[in-house]
């Protein structure tokens, strides 16, 4: 029985260096935006969502976070990512800020611009509590994240004082004094077992506040800036933390009382930085409209993602209890909240699913769509009717079985130069390949390895002028540094100067042709010996 002609196969080359790096692989996972507007088109000046719970059992204390925009706090579902409750109980010419809910999701707080500091029943909204001791502006309210976090918190203001407040009191507990303009940006850290407070101010400083210590106008430690500071955040282990003025992100190390990096990537004024995978990126975003992700160790940046309008605020939303980055909510000056959401596991089945039915419904394949998935009435009776028939056999005893054997046919829409290499005419099947009007490189590739098996790559090579030549010499030059073709390129190269050394000389487009590629061969051998000094190198500095 006479073996099938089958179409060459086309050859696959080894993969190549990955064009994304793991942490822009991770940050494009966040797709499936949703543009949220806000009420009166009022900028979304703070994103923020619930710390861990205390008690595990509590999984629904961190399925919510809050976006403050105007006058009012609005609560979104992080599972759903639909708005569950507005807070709007501000005065009629008040505007919120900084709109921050307990980890037990229970009560939320938020200052004002008259000065005054409410928390709010989220189930009932009501006011539990309001504090005026601030007389004007208050722009960041923070819970604390100690044991005592469910009654304790801060708030920094215009007045240009920080106050640390205990949710059952009607005064503050301690004033903290010292800034010489407005305070716009705080929060806790933790090194060790103490509690501190940080605060950022438009006097150009970040100062460390010890609640234990008996003088309230005298910091802990100072950090002068060489601009206001817009946003501070603490790291996780407590020992640095990071402030952001003007375009300028300055990493400081609260060990050593000194400044240990300066990020300077974005173009305008860095207004918002948050956490994410579990602490060790750090994300920024900035008046340029651009989100930077930063890794930790060495601080620099690996992703990013650009956005059409000013960014005032941001966070990375986590769910679980193990704070499992979910999504990336980005607060614009135009009023609009992005939330991108990380899909995985049966989500993403499902979002491939829905994103599959809705290009067919553009295409107007919708009916073809659900008769393949089963969707549509006939693709459910099919489906009905092979599992009632699931294991019966209806073939008769007497049924003829008839065996065809294999059809050596003509094979539809072969190329051209496939049909010279069938053929046996070598010369004439690369000629194709390179006066083709659309070059296809994977084609070449394919003909000369095909070539060289069948032991013809001398014989396509072999009798040609200078303008049959010229084609061969060109793409030499164009592939013969790619490492990826390296073992084809240099067969072809050595076989030329095999067959044609003789010729050299004598036609001048060939001679330039041929110096480049010398050129260009002993450029690449050159950076082969750097490469591999710098590797000896290496090899000795790891023993």
């Amino acid at each position: 029985m006479a073996a099938p002609v089958l179409p060459l196969q086309p050859l696959r080359l080894a993969s190549g260096p990955a064009p994304l790096t793991p942490d822009q692989r991770y940050w494009r996972t966040f797709k499936s935006q949703q543009l949220v507007p806000s009420p009166q088109s009022n900028p979304v000046t703070h994103i923020s969502f619930p710390a861990a719970p205390d008690n595990p059992l509590a999984t629904g204390a961190s399925d919510t976070f809050a976006v403050t925009s105007g006058s009012r706090v609005q609560i979104f579902s992080s599972k759903a990512r639909k708005l569950l409750k507005t807070i709007s109980r501000f005065g009629v010419d008040d505007i919120a800020h900084s709109g921050e809910i307990r980890r037990d999701r229970r009560i939320l707080i938020a200052g004002g611009d008259s000065g005054a500091i409410q928390a709010f029943d989220t189930s009932s909204r009501a006011i539990l509590k309001t504090w005026r001791e601030h007389k004007l502006p208050v722009w960041c309210t923070k819970w604390s994240p100690s044991s005592g976090g469910l009654t304790e918190l801060m708030s920094c203001s215009d007045d240009k004082t920080v106050r640390l407040w205990d949710l059952p009191s009607d005064q503050s507990s301690a004033t903290f004094v010292g800034h010489q303009d407005y305070v716009r940006s705080g929060c806790f850290i933790q090194p060790g077992q103490s509690t501190l407070l940080v605060s950022g101010s438009y006097d150009q400083t970040v100062r460390v506040w010890d609640p234990r210590n008996n003088d309230r106008g005298r910091a802990a430690m100072l950090f002068k800036h060489s601009a206001a500071v817009e946003a501070v955040l603490g790291m996780p282990s407590g020992t640095s933390l990071l402030a952001a003025s003007d375009n300028e992100i300055t990493v400081l190390d609260l060990v050593a009382g000194r400044p240990v990096q300066l990020l300077r990537n974005h173009q305008k004024t860095v207004t918002s930085l948050a956490l994410a995978q579990d602490g060790t990126r750090v994300v920024s975003a900035g008046l340029d409209g651009h989100v930077k992700v930063f890794e930790t160790s060495s601080w620099s940046v690996v992703a990013g993602i650009k956005y059409p309008s000013p960014l005032l605020s941001l966070s990375v939303v986590g769910v679980g209890l193990n704070r499992e980055d979910r999504h990336l909510v980005v607060g614009m000056q135009s009023g609009l909240l992005s939330i991108r959401t990380r899909l995985s596991g049966q989500q993403k089945v499902i979002a491939r699913e829905k994103e599959k039915e809705m290009q067919a419904l553009v295409a107007g394949n919708i009916e073809e769509y659900d008769r393949k998935s089963g969707k549509g009435s006939k693709g459910m009776l099919t489906k009905g009717r092979e599992r009632s028939m699931r294991g019966r056999d209806f073939t008769g005893e007497g049924a003829d079985i008839i065996i065809d054997g294999n059809a050596r046919g003509k094979i539809r829409n072969q190329s051209k130069w496939e049909t010279a290499l069938r053929k046996g005419k070598y010369g004439e099947a690369l000629d194709l390949v390179l006066d083709a009007k659309s070059f296809d490189n994977t084609a070449m590739l394919t003909l000369l390895t095909a070539l060289r098996h069948r032991s013809a790559l001398r014989t396509a090579l072999s009798n040609r002028g200078s303008d049959k030549l010229q084609p061969i010499l060109r793409w030499l030059l164009r592939y013969i540094a790619h490492p990826r073709y390296l073992s084809i390129t240099s067969d072809v190269a050595l076989l030329v100067l095999d067959l044609y050394a003789d010729q050299f000389g004598q036609t001048p487009d060939v001679d330039v042709l041929i110096n480049r590629i010398h050129k260009r061969v002993r450029h690449c051998a050159e950076l082969s010996q750097q490469a591999q000094g710098s590797l000896g190198c290496l090899e000795m500095l790891n023993v």
